[in-house]
């Protein structure tokens, strides 16, 4: 175990000071501290035997390459990228605007609704969260919302993003696990709905608190209502034809974003939004994040490999058994963890330095993986608007050059809050999470 620690301050040291990108620092710690469990000493770096190191790096590499699964992130990423250049955005905005606009912070509970639409689709927080802030801050400030209010709505939407299926992290934590893709992505949607309701409920309770923070918008005629539903066929259709498929078994998740990434193709070509230029755009960005993103499951995969080398799994649950408490405390334990990792790292990185270390202790103790991955990634949400480091806030400061972060981190407390006790729902009641995988796949 101390090997393990060893290995894992020498990682944070390297993440926190250095500033080494985690794909490199996850893979490097990894290696060599793989190469020092074959029992080697540092005294002479020429007495090294590479090979066992090598060997199991090559691989990780090699069998993450061809892995066929892993198909999904680049297609779901590429989907995402047609969905965003087709102006989506726009249209599911102006539906939720439709319907909540005229409402005391309507315009903010719109910005929530189709902060959660868009993300279903485009699958990014950060993504979810540049795009919205260009399309509903304009118009938050037309009816004189406050900058509070509408950052905090707009950075508590995205993170919906990364939850509400198709998700990316779902998938990397569905490899790291070895838990069900479809399953995942079935226990991910109710909890993701409770967020958006939940969000709703935060909205309201800032406007009744103080009314001028979310004045009404205008109230639009039920003929205008359907008329604006007619903007965001394409993101309903393309939805449930990917999510539709894969719950009901009729394709894989793998199949499903071939189909979803197909699909809002034709859907960039029927709207005009394609241009050569756009498609080079597209197809590069959707490369460099797949890149990106393999990168770091490949050295998340090389650090797990030393860190079950060095026993620190094992060691870990011999320990808790020791102490002789509760699983459900052990449970909280870990979350408080998080919690406090999330102060400091982004949500990605979290998750991919924590996962490997704590799955095998909750399957130990008997615990649901895929129960577990929805609460290891509401917990990243609250990560994501939560200081010092909210990188969807950062990130709205970066577009929002007039708004200070202070002032986005003021209004995002009651969204953050709305998270805990929709954490606290799904750690209390399991079946939350795990009703719709037990429905059409346990049963």
């Amino acid at each position: 175990m101390i090997t393990a620690l060893t290995g894992f301050a020498i990682l944070l040291l390297i993440i926190v000071v250095v500033r080494v990108p985690i794909a490199f620092a996850m893979g490097l710690v990894g290696f060599f501290g793989f190469a020092y469990m074959q029992g080697l000493s540092f005294d002479n770096i020429m007495e090294f035997r590479w090979n066992g190191a090598l060997s199991m790096a090559s691989k990780r590499v090699i069998d993450t390459a061809q892995e066929y699964s892993l198909s999904v992130i680049p297609l779901f990423i590429l989907m995402g990228n047609f969905v965003t250049k087709s102006g989506l955005s726009q249209e599911l905005y102006r539906a939720s605007y439709a319907f909540l606009g005229h409402r005391k912070g309507g315009l903010s509970m719109a910005t929530v609704v189709a902060c959660g639409g868009f993300s279903a689709i485009c699958g990014s927080s950060l993504a979810t969260s540049a795009t919205m802030a260009k399309v509903a801050m304009p118009p938050m400030r037309k009816y004189g919302y406050a900058d509070s209010l509408a950052t905090a709505s707009i950075a508590a939407g995205g993170t919906l993003g990364i939850l509400i299926p198709p998700s990316v992290i779902l998938v990397i934590y569905g490899l790291l696990t070895e838990t069900s893709i479809r399953e995942l992505f079935a226990a991910g949607f109710i909890p993701g709905f409770l967020g958006i309701l939940l969000y709703l409920v935060a909205v309201r309770y800032v406007v009744w608190r103080d009314p001028s923070a979310g004045p009404c918008g205008e109230k639009m005629t039920w003929p205008e209502r359907f008329q604006a539903l007619n903007g965001v066929w394409g993101v309903l259709a393309l939805f449930t034809i990917v999510m539709g498929g894969i719950y009901l078994g009729v394709f894989t998740p793998t199949e499903a974003a071939g189909i979803g990434a197909g699909g809002a193709f034709f859907i960039a070509l029927l709207r005009r939004s394609l241009t050569w230029g756009a498609m080079f755009d597209i197809l590069s960005d959707t490369a460099r994040t797949t890149t990106m993103l393999f990168g770091v499951v490949i050295g998340a995969l090389i650090f797990s490999n030393f860190i079950n080398r060095a026993g620190l799994p094992a060691e870990l649950l011999e320990f808790v058994t020791n102490l002789d408490v509760s699983p459900m405390m052990v449970i909280l334990v870990i979350l408080g963890i998080y919690i406090v990792l999330g102060m400091v790292f982004e949500s990605l990185s979290m998750l991919l330095l924590t996962v490997p270390i704590f799955f095998p202790l909750v399957q130990s103790l008997g615990f649901d993986l895929v129960w577990f991955g929805i609460v290891v990634v509401v917990v990243t949400e609250i990560s994501l608007i939560t200081p010092p480091v909210g990188m969807n806030v950062f990130v709205l400061s970066a577009v929002l050059r007039d708004v200070k972060a202070s002032t986005i981190f003021k209004g995002v407390t009651p969204f953050w809050c709305a998270d805990i006790f929709r954490l606290a729902l799904i750690v209390a009641f399991s079946s939350i999470s795990l009703f719709l995988p037990e429905l059409l796949y346990r049963s």
